[in-house]
């Protein structure tokens, strides 16, 4: 073979070698990102069925827990039918604990979810129904109703009305709330920085919180004490009776959420994007706004304003399973709204198991001291204050 012939043979074997490589390179890209991908959704599931697990626990310590003590398996007995109510507990559980209990994990799951709605809508690490004003909206709203109407105040407080009472307040908290969000969704069309729009709600919260302040002052001491009661907030304030309205409304909200995990996924990649694949994200954000106000609204109207859960419990659940992909943070954040208020809930009842004493701590006071160190910490690790992927 001539030198020139040997020269190519060489030449073409290293290019072959030098293909090979490259192939088997990008061959292995593939393979890579799948098993990350793999990875990835392992953790996710892994996660969201041990929240399963961990909220089916607190349920049920949630039932045998307040100032007399259930055993856990005479709790199980209760709900599966098998103590026919021949224990004198069978009332208490049935009548009392269940719908307190059922109450503080679908506001937990309502609360969380619209937080999670308005983070993704703003693209703000720190929007929650109270950062934007939907809860001193859905505030406003009560209060007009209990305050100014001797009629309805005895329908919510005192059941004479019924259904009918919890109608009127839970359509003048749902109302408050969307007056809310409307305002802060039509300024923020006219600003660019999430900072801004965060201030804006802030400040329309204040605003109707000086009407409220309002109508406090001029109101009579009887129903000012209902009225402060009602700020602290509670679970048990739901019967039965009163979760026939509560819970499907609840459902509703966390439904649209549930069925729009695509559009939020395109919008937390901004506006522009989403457009390009073919949203409306006009007719998104208006679907967005109304579920956030009926979830903030109703869990208002009939547990009171329930601070810092909102805006804690997304993050909660980004940090466990490492994204923000809403087709896994939807189902974990209503998981982890449910663990999270069943546990305010317990820690608000502690006092009640001390010898000689029968009060509870405000729940407000509980979610506070949770929610509000998970906002520090979001904070420091996000210091630019932009809200990522």
């Amino acid at each position: 073979m001539s030198s020139s012939g040997t020269s190519r043979f060489h030449g073409n074997r290293t290019i072959v070698k030098a293909a090979g490589r490259l192939a088997v390179h990008h061959s292995s890209q593939p393979s890579q990102s799948a098993v990350q991908r793999w990875g990835g959704r392992s953790r996710q599931s892994i996660v969201i069925v041990a929240m399963v697990f961990v909220l089916l626990a607190v349920f049920l310590l949630s039932l045998a827990i307040s100032s007399v003590w259930v055993p856990i398996e005479q709790v199980v007995a209760i709900l599966t039918g098998m103590d026919a109510g021949q224990s004198p507990a069978h009332a208490v559980i049935n009548d009392v604990r269940l719908p307190r209990s059922l109450t503080a994990i679908l506001a937990g799951a309502a609360l969380g979810i619209a937080g999670l709605q308005m983070q993704t809508l703003f693209r703000n690490p720190l929007a929650d129904p109270y950062a934007l004003g939907i809860a001193s909206g859905a505030s406003l709203g009560v209060a007009v109703v209990l305050l100014t109407s001797g009629a309805i105040v005895s329908g919510v407080f005192a059941s004479s009305l019924g259904l009918a009472g919890d109608a009127a307040v839970t359509a003048a908290s749902i109302a408050g709330a969307a007056l809310a969000i409307a305002v802060v969704l039509g300024l923020s069309n006219r600003v660019e920085n999430p900072a801004t729009v965060l201030i804006l709600g802030l400040m329309f919260g204040y605003s109707a919180q000086a009407f409220v302040t309002v109508l406090v002052a001029g109101t009579d001491p009887d129903k000012l004490q209902r009225w402060v009661a009602w700020g602290f907030g509670s679970f048990s304030g739901v019967n039965w009776s009163k979760m026939i309205l509560f819970a499907p409304l609840v459902v509703i909200g966390l439904g649209v959420s549930a069925a729009t995990t695509k559009q939020l996924n395109a919008l937390l990649l901004g506006e522009n994007y989403a457009r390009s694949m073919g949203l409306n994200v006009r007719r998104m954000r208006l679907l967005t706004m109304a579920s956030a106000s009926v979830l903030g609204g109703v869990v208002t109207a009939f547990c009171g304003p329930i601070a810092f859960l909102g805006i804690a419990i997304p993050h909660m659940c980004r940090g466990l399973l490492g994204t923000s992909d809403h087709r896994s943070l939807v189902p974990a954040t209503i998981l982890m709204g449910g663990i999270v208020a069943l546990t305010a809930q317990i820690v608000s009842l502690l006092p009640s198991l001390l010898p000689g004493h029968s009060g509870v701590f405000p729940l407000n006071a509980v979610t506070s001291l949770i929610g509000a160190p998970v906002v520090v910490i979001v904070l420091m690790r996000n210091r630019r204050g932009a809200f990522t992927a």
